[in-house]
């Protein structure tokens, strides 16, 4: 596997807050999606955020891309608002989705092409070898989307949302699809790129190991609303636990017994 110095650009900068959401309020067809979320990810920094079926990560997600308007409350992403001015955070962001597929209908290399150009990279050719070579996915350049099986589609995903060097990585549970030892390589690949560039990167997933080993703060959520918040090390201490499956449990069984 290639090294990834020279794939992302510097970003060493501490302390700059890349995305902010204040008191985020989020309904859908009269059932509240979103009751007061507050979060920010900062340069350099991990966040996972965890919450069980429905508690509203993807929804947040999609706030922070623009994709969606919240009710109430307020976001910001790279300083600028997600909705009016997603012209100019849209280069410099990007999001991956074990969940969202690219056009199936598009060969590999037509896929990445096709996005390398919505995204203006420069050399493209070169940038999309080296993401291939760092996914392991050269042998298929020529293999139509829709052929490819669920962990091809989710490491092709991943390598379209590298194509534009961003500086913050919006993650829905990106390796859901993966086999335990490709999963593994992929989180290698994610961390080596924080290390080395200091991206941000806002992190779903079900995979309490995934989230203990790569994430440098989590916040757990229930029914839109954070439940517990702080390092794993926190979290574990806090909450008497032995790992954060047992915290999870834990903290998301009393919050419903409370409701």
């Amino acid at each position: 596997m290639i090294s990834i110095m020279g794939l992302l650009p510097s970003l060493r900068e501490s302390g700059q807050t890349l995305a902010e959401a204040c008191g985020l309020i989020k309904n859908f067809n009269g059932t509240r999606a979103l009751n007061g979320l507050s979060l920010s990810v900062a340069k350099g920094e991990v966040v996972g955020l965890l919450g069980p079926n429905g508690s509203g990560k993807t929804t947040a997600i999609h706030i922070f891309l623009g994709l969606l308007e919240a009710d109430a409350g307020s976001v910001t992403v790279l300083g600028s608002s997600p909705l009016t001015e997603r012209s100019r955070i849209a280069p410099r962001i990007n999001f991956s989705s074990a969940y969202v597929q690219l056009p199936s209908n598009l060969k590999v290399i037509e896929n990445l092409r096709l996005f390398a150009r919505l995204y203006s990279v420069p050399a493209a050719g070169r940038k999309i070898d080296e993401i291939l070579s760092l996914f392991e996915m050269g042998a298929l350049t020529e293999r139509v989307t829709g052929a490819l099986s669920s962990g091809e589609r989710t490491r092709l995903n991943l390598c379209k949302a590298l194509l534009n060097d961003p500086i913050l990585l919006l993650m829905d549970e990106p390796t859901a699809s993966l086999d335990p030892e490709i999963a593994h390589s992929v989180r290698k690949i994610l961390m080596k790129i924080h290390r080395e560039r200091g991206i941000g990167m806002l992190y779903t997933s079900h995979n309490m190991k995934e989230v203990e080993e790569i994430c440098d703060r989590i916040l757990l959520i229930d029914h839109g609303s954070v439940v517990a918040e702080g390092t794993c090390a926190e979290l574990l201490a806090s909450h008497q636990c032995r790992d954060m499956e047992e915290v999870f449990l834990k903290v998301v069984g009393s919050a419903r017994r409370v409701r």
